[in-house]
């Protein structure tokens, strides 16, 4: 069901070509006029566009990124692969069981079992990739990340499509994604790329109604992250409300099924290694005291922030926090697809509810991209000039960002 009351059943064709040429959508309306559109997806050749621009911006950002540690007097690839990317090629290479006891947790020491605070499904994609001839960890690395941000560019693409009927949101959207501040991870051995790959397209899964597609790319993404709690809630949820408003068949119990299986399973991994039910969150809470308090220290730290002297990067932190918020209240206003919504919301519930490191919070909020709908139609809709001028100072703010917190900033992100 969209926000509208829209179930997530087919609609008739707008385009002429026949039902077995589609797959229709659910239907949302365009944010500012509220009027519905609905996105036809043809079988078509691949476009390459989505894949251009992403490469594009993150080309810049790259080089900013390299300008940045040279004026540092920093060596490049050392800060391309620093804070938690050791932990992901230590997994990767090593296992659990070899990790380097040099390998330190967020207080700076190192207990049995701290690597399992550490999901394992980009270290095992990288160790695959890592298996063809002249590749190491980090390159297999780069070469993972380099592939699951194409996918999740087309994800956007189709994402956009699906809600709003116009290609050029969607293009507008990967521009968007690409360069939002901390975007860097997406290139970095971190979680963020893949992740987002695979929730793109479970989304796209819930709102084209393929759920056996959006049940296997949930398993997958609960094998990532914890934040696949997040997206296990809303595939669930959306197949549900199909089951209750009439639908018969399997694919949404498929969708339940599946959804939650790669989170429950590596949670019961670490409860048998651990010997304790709760394994993962005392390793989380032993080794990095993160823990989740409604986003009373997340409140106090932008209020601290913007009426005292700060740093500027902590500055803008707290200020893109706000923004965030902002942009999901625009979400709610302009009657996004409640799935799209209930993801961007709990993402920033998980990233801002919890009060671990202030300064991962920007990197935390980014795989929330359907909080880049509303600017990405409204910039697509306006056009011309101002529309070029302003993703323009976007991208070039975005890789300034990212650039800073990993050549300059002292402390983890």
């Amino acid at each position: 069901m969209s926000a509208t009351g829209e179930t997530l059943g087919p609609t008739p064709s707008t385009s002429g070509e026949t039902p077995g040429d589609q797959r229709t959508a659910l239907v949302g309306p365009h944010l500012p006029r509220r009027r519905e559109a609905t996105a036809t997806v043809r079988r078509r050749g691949l476009d390459p566009v989505p894949a251009v621009l992403y490469l594009t911006v993150h080309m810049l950002g790259i080089l900013v990124l390299a300008a940045l540690c040279a004026s540092q007097g920093k060596q490049f690839p050392p800060v391309l692969f620093s804070w938690d990317s050791d932990w992901y090629l230590q997994i990767a290479a090593n296992g659990y069981d070899g990790v380097s006891p040099t390998m330190l947790d967020g207080h700076g020491h190192h207990h049995q079992g701290t690597a399992m605070a550490f999901f394992p499904g980009l270290p095992l994609a990288i160790r695959a990739v890592a298996l063809l001839p002249g590749l190491d960890p980090p390159r297999a690395a780069l070469l993972v990340n380099l592939a699951a941000g194409l996918v999740c560019a087309y994800g956007l693409v189709r994402l956009a499509r699906l809600v709003t009927g116009s290609r050029r949101v969607g293009l507008v959207l990967v521009v968007l994604f690409s360069a939002a501040p901390m975007s860097v991870v997406l290139v970095m051995p971190y979680t963020e790329a893949l992740f987002c790959a695979l929730s793109v397209w479970a989304l796209v899964g819930v709102l084209e109604n393929r759920w056996s597609r959006a049940g296997l790319c949930c398993l997958a993404a609960g094998l990532i992250r914890p934040t696949g709690v997040v997206l296990i809630a809303v595939v669930v949820t959306a197949a549900v409300v199909a089951l209750a408003r009439g639908r018969s068949g399997r694919g949404p119990w498929a969708a339940c099924l599946l959804a939650p299986l790669g989170t429950l399973a590596y949670l019961g991994w670490v409860a048998v290694r651990t010997g304790q039910p709760d394994g993962y969150f005392e390793i989380q809470q032993r080794g990095w005291s993160s823990s989740f308090d409604g986003g009373v220290s997340t409140a106090r730290f932008v209020l601290e922030t913007l009426t005292t002297d700060k740093d500027t990067f902590v500055t803008l932190t707290a200020w893109l926090v706000l923004c965030a918020v902002v942009l999901l209240v625009l979400c709610l206003h302009g009657r996004l697809p409640w799935p799209l919504v209930m993801f961007a919301a709990l993402v920033l519930a998980l990233a801002l509810g919890s009060d671990g490191l202030m300064f991962s919070k920007v990197r935390l909020m980014l795989p929330a991209f359907p909080l880049l709908l509303p600017p990405a139609l409204g910039l697509a809709r306006r056009g011309g000039l101002t529309a070029i001028v302003s993703t323009t100072l976007f991208v070039c703010f975005g890789s300034w960002f990212s650039a800073y917190a990993l050549a300059v900033w002292p402390y983890a992100i």
